[in-house]
């Protein structure tokens, strides 16, 4: 059993190969890389742009095929290549399967869920699809939303990718603003007339008694409404 050294910088560095492999190493990226260029080419245009669940095993496969061939000297390439031929054809035939089947698609690659209805969370969806409130709002926000009233409809597509239709008749809501944030909160008028609750989204008309339980998701806590 070889010992080893802590201060054995040759073998940390260049390991017990010998020198002429990292030649051959070389030799072996530009093959893996003409492998991965083909199958993702094979794969189509989805697997350089917006990745799905099969998209995204099919890249996993393919790391996970090259790693040991790309650095093991006593291991052949051939491996990597039966892999990806094996992983193109599976990602062509999902493809193809999914352009005939919406059925199919919706099971292999998930369905569009409505997060924000008529500027009112969906918390059931938000629990089902396991997005944060945190990261809810932080995706309004970057796309210019300040208070809910503000969103028709905010839908998360299967990819996990978010779509958002405004409200073209913004009416007050949940402000999505940093709590911590008070002279941009500032700027913004409270209704007089609309409550909001804080969890939800969803607006109730004065006199209402804030001890009431939201009639959407049953919390007690509610704010005025904030308007543009």
């Amino acid at each position: 059993m070889q010992q080893i050294k802590i201060t054995d910088w040759q073998r940390i560095l260049l390991g017990d190969v010998p020198a002429g492999f990292y030649i051959e190493l070389v030799i072996r990226a530009l093959i893996v890389y003409l492998i991965l260029t083909v199958a993702m080419r094979l794969l189509g245009k989805r697997m350089s742009s917006q990745m799905g669940r099969n998209d995204m095993t099919a890249l996993v496969s393919l790391a996970a095929a090259i790693g040991v061939p790309l650095q093991a000297p006593d291991r052949g390439i051939l491996a990597a290549v039966i892999i990806a031929i094996v992983v193109v054809y599976i990602g062509r035939w999902v493809a193809a399967k999914t352009f005939k089947s919406q059925s199919f698609e919706k099971t292999s690659e998930g369905n569009i869920d409505i997060i924000i209805k008529d500027a009112v969370l969906d918390l059931g969806n938000m629990k089902r699809v396991r997005l944060t409130r945190e990261r809810l709002v932080a995706q309004l926000r970057s796309s210019s939303i300040k208070h809910t009233g503000q969103v028709k409809r905010l839908y998360m597509e299967a990819n996990g990718n978010f779509t958002l239709i405004k409200e073209e008749n913004p009416k007050p809501g949940l402000s999505v603003l940093p709590r911590w944030d008070k002279d941009f909160n500032a700027e913004f008028k409270k209704s007089d007339e609309l409550l909001v609750c804080q969890t939800c989204g969803l607006t109730q008309k004065k006199p209402f008694d804030e001890n009431t339980p939201c009639p959407n998701c049953g919390d007690k806590v509610w704010t005025a409404a904030v308007e543009i």
